[in-house]
């Protein structure tokens, strides 16, 4: 019997305002639940206080997802990467509040102007994350970084990324797998093969290898049974987070009924 646990991102329901999302959290079939701080669900202070009141009143246990929008940490702009730490910064000390298990954030980007500096982008990234990560230490919080694909100019993408990432700092952050970025790719199980030991969470969508669709699971093509086969192997013990827009309550049960 697998020990992961089936989480549900609420990535699906960005649209909607913060309050009718609140209202969902006791109806996802799950006490694991990932909010994002980010759109209509920015967090502050009252939201904080709000979200902590309902996982208290249905035992439920959070994850954040930093903001993303409009957020590169690679930025060759300092005034840009100034602003978007300063915006992950204050996530951070929200999650802390909100006493959340993990803060799951983006590696950097290319820009336009990143052939014109060969490696720069891949410098700056590093140095943001060991600003962030003193950041999380100070205040006890766990982070870790997702895969994204480079076909949207993403840095870290594929193993080899984030080997060479683990071979320049010693810093004990963890790899959210996204599952469906690494099937961009065609890098799922070489993220398996090569880094099985730095999963430490994982992202839980399909598509049909194209475009990053968030489809329901079963909904695209990427082999979920091989997928439940080598988490069960790996005896992995960490959450599963699907994080699709569609087909979210079959998702959740799909992937509940694979991994028992």
């Amino acid at each position: 019997m697998s020990k992961a646990k089936v989480s549900v991102s609420m990535l699906y329901s960005l649209r909607e305002p913060f309050n009718r999302m609140i209202k969902q959290l006791s109806n996802e079939g799950t006490k694991y639940i990932e909010i994002l701080d980010d759109g209509a669900h920015e967090l502050d202070k009252k939201r904080i206080s709000i979200l902590k009141e309902t996982a208290k009143s249905y035992d439920l246990e959070y994850t954040v997802h930093a903001p993303f929008a409009d957020i590169n940490i690679a930025s060759p702009s300092r005034t840009i990467l100034d602003a978007a730490l300063k915006r992950l910064t204050k996530s951070l000390y929200y999650t802390h509040a909100l006493d959340a298990k993990l803060w799951v954030f983006h590696p950097g980007a290319k820009t336009g102007i990143s052939q014109f500096y060969p490696d720069a982008e891949w410098k700056q990234n590093m140095q943001s994350i060991q600003e962030l990560y003193a950041e999380a230490e100070q205040l006890g919080v766990n982070i870790a970084i997702e895969n994204l694909p480079a076909k949207y100019w993403f840095i870290m993408a594929c193993p080899e990324d984030f080997s060479r990432f683990y071979k320049e700092t010693s810093l004990p952050i963890g790899i959210v797998l996204d599952i469906g970025h690494a099937h961009l790719e065609g890098q799922i199980q070489p993220f398996f093969n090569q880094l099985a030991d730095k999963i430490v969470h994982i992202h839980a969508s399909d598509n049909k290898g194209d475009n990053d669709d968030h489809l329901g699971v079963g909904y695209g093509t990427i082999d979920y049974n091989w997928f439940a086969k080598t988490l069960k192997k790996l005896n992995y013990d960490q959450r599963v987070v699907v994080e699709s827009c569609d087909h979210v309550p079959e998702s959740l049960q799909k992937l509940k009924t694979l991994l028992n």
